[in-house]
């Protein structure tokens, strides 16, 4: 953990020149006593590191100092500083080693590329805080704490007691044997088996976690690919509704927004897209298509129909003229 560290310290002084200590030691997520340790350590192992004093000083490293790390060409740097752009800062809880990673992508450039790969990155934008309809995704808070524990037990193939809240359920704990963490629309869910059945858990629910000591009853290898999309399945084909609805196309996005999912998509002959979507029950199709007013129409089931009709009439009836 601390080679790493020191490791992102020479790459932050080769990168940016001239930091202070408080600066580097927002940037690696530690106080600024560490960094001063860390400082002298690298002075101790030889890095040319040297302080400046006065208003404007910190630290540096003597000119054309430069670490071996591999090189990489622009294509693939770029590739990678263009991934960690979006927001894989998120996932299970490795933002600040996917910020260490960007810095050792960068380093690993010849010096003549490096300004070039990075402005490039800065041209392209993954998954933004909002789209154009101006609607923010809405974040799942994950326990740092317990994302730890969960990935050391799945990586190390332990088993692991999480506490989880789950809906309409008191919080309990239970031990489990973790197969792998799949991260879906910015939610996170770990896939695993209790007592031998398949279960499925949503990371912000889990309010603590354990790693515990025994092996976990998994097989050796796994296709997570394949375990996802059977456990979707499994899960669309329980107790919810397939409808085939009409929309216009400036309201398509908002309504896959309140979907479970999309099984088909085609044009119609008025310019309006036909969609086959899953709601998770009938309710649930209502209220969605209700907020759309006339720019969606459901085509089936008929119980929708009616229920969006039955709807409509009541409301009419409330607003009639007296």
């Amino acid at each position: 953990m601390r080679a790493d560290r020191l490791v992102s310290l020479v790459l932050l002084l080769r990168q940016r020149g001239r930091l202070t200590a408080g600066a580097l030691a927002r940037e690696l997520e530690v106080s600024t006593r560490t960094v001063l340790r860390d400082i002298e350590a690298l002075s101790a192992a030889g890095v040319p590191v040297y302080a400046e004093r006065g208003r404007h000083g910190g630290f540096a490293l003597l000119p054309g100092f430069r670490t071996e790390l591999t090189g990489l060409n622009q294509d693939e740097a770029l590739a990678l500083l263009t991934a960690g752009s979006g927001r894989g800062d998120q996932a299970f809880g490795l933002g600040s080693a996917l910020a260490s990673a960007m810095r050792k992508v960068v380093d690993a450039l010849p010096e003549t590329h490096q300004a070039a790969a990075s402005d490039a990155a800065r041209r392209f934008l993954v998954e933004p805080d909002t789209d154009l309809l101006s609607r923010r995704p809405v974040a799942e808070e994950v326990s740092g704490t317990a994302m730890i524990e969960i990935r050391r037990a799945v990586l190390a193939g332990h088993r692991l007691r999480i506490h989880y809240a789950a809906t309409g359920q008191a919080p309990q704990w239970r031990t489990v044997d973790p197969i792998g963490l799949v991260t879906v629309r910015d939610r996170g869910y770990l896939l695993a088996t209790r007592s031998g059945a398949d279960r499925t858990y949503r990371l912000s629910r889990v309010l603590a976690a354990e790693e515990l000591p025994e092996a976990a009853q998994r097989p050796n290898a796994v296709d997570l690919d394949r375990v996802w999309r059977e456990r979707c399945a499994r899960f669309l084909s329980d107790g919810h509704i397939v409808v085939l609805v009409r929309v216009h196309p400036a309201r398509r996005e908002e309504l896959l927004s309140t979907v479970v999912a999309l099984r088909a998509a085609e044009p119609d002959s008025d310019g309006r897209l036909r969609l086959t979507v899953t709601f998770q029950d009938l309710r649930h199709a209502e209220w969605a298509l209700w907020q759309l007013g006339t720019d969606a129409e459901a085509l089936a089931p008929a119980a929708l129909r009616t229920a969006l009709r039955d709807r409509a009439s009541a409301i009419a009836r409330r607003y009639a003229a007296s």
